[in-house]
């Protein structure tokens, strides 16, 4: 599982021309799930998310997590995070989950930022959407788990 994270100052997710989730302060993390990821590693994903300090304090300094600066996460799926383009010139998508397990892998890892304290607001799974934000920094991480 892999989590694209930008720190934002707002962000928002449109599809077919309505806003369908808002943020203000915090972050967008873009989600990929991968063949063989589980239940448990969206549970960690979602608990190193929640807890990570990466705002910074009254010194500048990154010491706050989401909760200490009443921040979001604005999460939107994004199978392409596990695009292979070693070969030729179009991407491949082998290692990206099927769409109804990996939909499911995304609910619980949603869920899991939730029961850990998170305000989170999703975009739509296999959906088009457009997403606008303002990178904070930039400050952006990927994380894979396992």
């Amino acid at each position: 599982m892999r989590a694209l994270l930008q720190r934002v100052n707002w962000a928002n997710v449109t599809t077919a021309g309505s806003e369908i989730g808002a943020i203000d302060t915090g972050l967008v993390v873009f989600l990929g799930v991968k063949t063989g990821d589980t239940a448990q590693h969206a549970e960690e994903l979602a608990a190193k998310i929640a807890s990570l300090r990466l705002f910074e304090d009254e010194q500048g300094k990154t010491n706050w997590d989401l909760s200490q600066v009443s921040g979001a996460v604005l999460v939107v799926s994004q199978f392409t995070l596990y695009a292979d383009c070693r070969k030729g010139r179009r991407p491949a998508f082998t290692e990206a989950m099927e769409p109804k397990g990996a939909e499911k892998l995304y609910e619980t890892f949603v869920t899991h930022l939730r029961e850990n304290g998170v305000k989170v607001e999703t975009g739509q799974f296999q959906a088009h959407m457009v997403v606008s934000l303002q990178n904070d920094g930039p400050f952006t991480l990927l994380l894979e788990i396992p």
